[in-house]
């Protein structure tokens, strides 16, 4: 009896304390804005934070602080340096006669740039699969992380309040067994007026790494539609297969979803997306910065089983009128309605 006692109480320890350890081993870090005090609607400020020296870092999780009545859009960004070395700085693209002079003035990085993160329209918090994680810090590009806040109303801050909006990074100092990279698709163009518009992009990988695809998100202003992503796959006949990555609503909350298909994504393929844009405005619609310009954006989160993630971070392409996937002589088999409907 007594035995049993004691084996008893080694178990309930066991059950109660294994998971506090585990827990231990993932801390998180506040990547916030330093009480800026926004002054001017469509403003774009990005703040910094140094990642130690010879030593490696796992981001595992994204804890966003922000709401949309304060922040349209959240970016991270992993960077070799930082675009300034000031506690914060306007990031964006205003036009001169809306810059604040007293706020310095410069891209998110410096060099090396790396879109690890992006947070719009209420997401909640993403957490990464088992032993994936963001790598930082010694032996990568990634020396420094700048986090970028898009206030696109700032009537609220006219009495003086400041805010903190940003993201709870969650990590780990234990090496990841897979190594996450995200690749953001989009386009620039114009949408004209009273139209539906495709704006599309396609880029094929040609490095020599085997990606997982494990989430994606889409990204919009308010004419968006549909967003769609794919992977394309051309057989010996040279007859393209379309494998659908993920499609949504972008006016939905705008966090990474699971993809619809996680199979791997080899040398030579295709990565594809779409934006389907309906305008009722009278004029034309450009892709720019502001909450009244429009974007075309699909990011796919993935991951690699060895190595390092892909070197290409970015696929765009110039978007209406200068490019279709239709116009693009080495596709077939477009998936035209699909890529637009729910």
């Amino acid at each position: 009896m007594e035995n049993t006692v004691h084996m008893l109480r080694i178990f309930l320890i066991l059950v109660v304390f294994v998971p506090i350890i585990i827990c231990v081993q993932v801390k998180k870090y506040p990547l916030l804005m330093p009480n800026v005090h926004p002054n001017h609607d469509e403003l774009y400020l990005c703040s910094p934070i140094k990642v130690v020296p010879k030593k490696s870092f796992y981001i595992v999780g994204f804890e966003p602080n922000a709401t949309m009545e304060t922040a349209h859009h959240m970016l991270l960004y992993g960077c070799t340096t930082p675009g300034s070395n000031q506690p914060y700085w306007n990031c964006g693209e205003m036009a001169d006669s809306q810059l604040d002079s007293s706020i310095p003035r410069a891209s998110p990085c410096g060099s090396g740039s790396h879109v690890l993160y992006a947070w719009a329209r209420n997401a909640k918090k993403f957490e990464l699969p088992d032993d994936v994680g963001f790598q930082i810090g010694q032996d990568t590009q990634i020396q420094y992380l700048v986090l970028q806040v898009h206030y696109a109303h700032t009537g609220k801050f006219k009495d003086g309040s400041t805010d903190d909006s940003g993201i709870f990074l969650l990590y780990t100092e234990k090496p990841r067994k897979k190594l996450a990279g995200v690749i953001l698709l989009g386009t620039g163009g114009a949408i004209p007026p009273n139209s539906v518009t495709h704006m599309e992009t396609d880029c094929r990988v040609y490095e020599n790494k085997t990606i997982y695809p494990f989430a994606y998100r889409t990204h919009t202003h308010g004419l968006g539609k549909v967003v769609a992503g794919y992977k394309i796959r051309e057989d010996e006949n040279k007859q393209h297969h379309w494998t659908l990555l993920g499609k949504r609503d972008p006016l939905t909350a705008q966090m990474f979803y699971p993809v619809f298909n996680k199979d791997p994504i080899f040398p030579g393929d295709v990565l594809a997306a779409r934006c389907t844009m309906q305008s009722n405005r009278l004029t034309y619609t450009h892709v720019g910065a502001t909450n009244m310009d429009e974007m075309c954006n699909f990011y796919l989160m993935y991951y690699v089983k060895t190595g390092t993630p892909l070197d290409m971070k970015y696929c765009f392409t110039q978007g209406p009128p200068y490019f279709y996937w239709d116009t693009d002589n080495h596709l077939n088999n477009i998936p035209d309605k699909d890529a637009s409907t729910l």
